[in-house]
């Protein structure tokens, strides 16, 4: 039996697969970030997690691990490398422990040449020739970059409705919807922890009204042609497609599709989550 996970600061998917490629067990726990997190509360959270495996799964043997998390710079793997050996009594050669940028472009790209990117609420992008990571522009954060993110959008979506610069009945149908006003926004990006994941978090007010708003879906198409401009241009391939994982390339794919368009490029695939694309590279399916 293998483990593959996907984690993020949230949440970690964890998949249980036998070596052919059937999955025995699906499990969500807490997330495990290196960044924001001590060896106890990593250790913690694997606990959680085999304490959800299923009585016929335990009894698996099990083989080698193979963990994709946000914030695993190269600093840090071998610490997570270690818990994880230690806690699932493993040798750390059978254990790879990566970043969260790598695990998309396995996911996406196979053991195929590519271009990934994440977007969620933060945004990520790399060039990718079937193995490693060749290529990266920092993505900087919501503040200095992060185009295209979740972020990024919340904070245009509030810059353009209260500038005047989309019509003003969507402005009343966001502050009622949303339980807000001007203080409360500004309350919330510059004196409350976590702007980013608010910002984000008006997403779903986007997706809404979509349809019954032209401006905000010209909103989306010309922010995607900025993370492309200025993260995936600098790769100088556009020959190869451009594929992305995460909720915003998810719930906008057809801006997204629309924006490598005008820019020049062919979108690829477009997932909410990498661990299907996991399964099928690290058990060849």
């Amino acid at each position: 039996m293998i483990i593959i996970a996907d984690s993020g600061s949230t949440k970690t998917d964890w998949v249980l697969a036998a070596p052919g490629g059937d999955i025995i067990q699906q499990i969500k726990t807490e997330g495990i970030n290196p960044v924001h997190q001590n060896e106890d509360d990593i250790l913690h959270t694997l606990t959680c997690m085999s304490s959800m495996v299923q009585p016929t799964a335990s009894e698996a043997a099990i083989e080698a691990i193979f963990f994709y998390g946000s914030g695993l710079r190269p600093e840090y793997q071998p610490l997570l490398t270690r818990l994880l050996a230690r806690h699932f009594q493993l040798s750390t050669g059978a254990v790879q422990a990566e970043g969260d940028l790598l695990g998309a472009a396995r996911a996406l790209c196979g053991h195929g040449e590519g271009i990934a990117c994440i977007l969620g609420t933060g945004a990520n992008s790399c060039l990718y020739d079937g193995r490693h990571i060749v290529q990266n522009t920092p993505p900087m954060g919501y503040i200095l970059g992060d185009e295209g993110s979740g972020a990024v959008l919340g904070r245009n979506l509030l810059n353009a409705l209260y500038k005047g610069l989309l019509p003003t009945a969507l402005r009343k149908d966001f502050e009622k919807e949303m339980h807000t006003d001007l203080a409360d926004v500004i309350a919330h990006v510059y004196r409350q922890p976590l702007p980013n994941r608010y910002l984000a978090s008006l997403s779903p007010f986007i997706a809404r009204h979509l349809s019954d708003c032209p401006a905000l879906s010209q909103m989306l198409i010309e922010s995607f042609q900025l993370f492309i401009r200025r993260n995936i241009a600098p790769y100088q391939h556009p020959h190869l497609p451009l594929s992305a994982t995460g909720s915003i390339a998810h719930y906008y794919h057809a801006e997204l599709s629309q924006a490598a368009s005008l820019e020049g490029y062919r979108l690829g695939h477009v997932v909410k989550a990498p661990i299907e694309g996991l399964i099928a590279f690290h058990t060849g399916q």
